[in-house]
């Protein structure tokens, strides 16, 4: 490989340089700015969690279920009061699902 002999300097405010150094995917930041700039493909930073396959499965059919019900609480006359505390239940199962599924996320970036 040929050496490299030229230097190329930019000036960056202090938020443009941590914004850099955290688009950066290689521990060198001119690493990843030559092979950024000069066309190589960069490898993204994988933004997808990892989260057990049957679990999500499970997930998506518990929000499925949840959203069935809520079509019925939509579609029949209740009275405001039952209303107010289906609606209520049906938040506090959906939170607790949120808590489930972000507790079973394994990020291992």
């Amino acid at each position: 490989m040929e050496q490299r002999t030229k230097i190329i300097k930019i000036r960056v405010n202090e938020s443009e340089y941590f914004e850099l150094v955290q688009r950066s995917l290689k521990p060198r930041l001119a690493e990843w700015m030559r092979e950024h700039c000069l066309g190589a493909k960069v490898p993204r930073a994988n933004t997808v969690p990892k989260i057990d396959p049957a679990l999500l499965r499970q997930l998506a059919a518990i929000g499925n279920n949840i959203n069935q019900i809520a079509r019925v609480l939509n579609s029949k006359d209740w009275k405001p009061v039952e209303r107010i505390q289906l609606f209520s239940l049906l938040s506090s199962i959906q939170r607790e699902l949120s808590f489930i599924k972000s507790e079973n996320t394994h990020d291992d970036r």
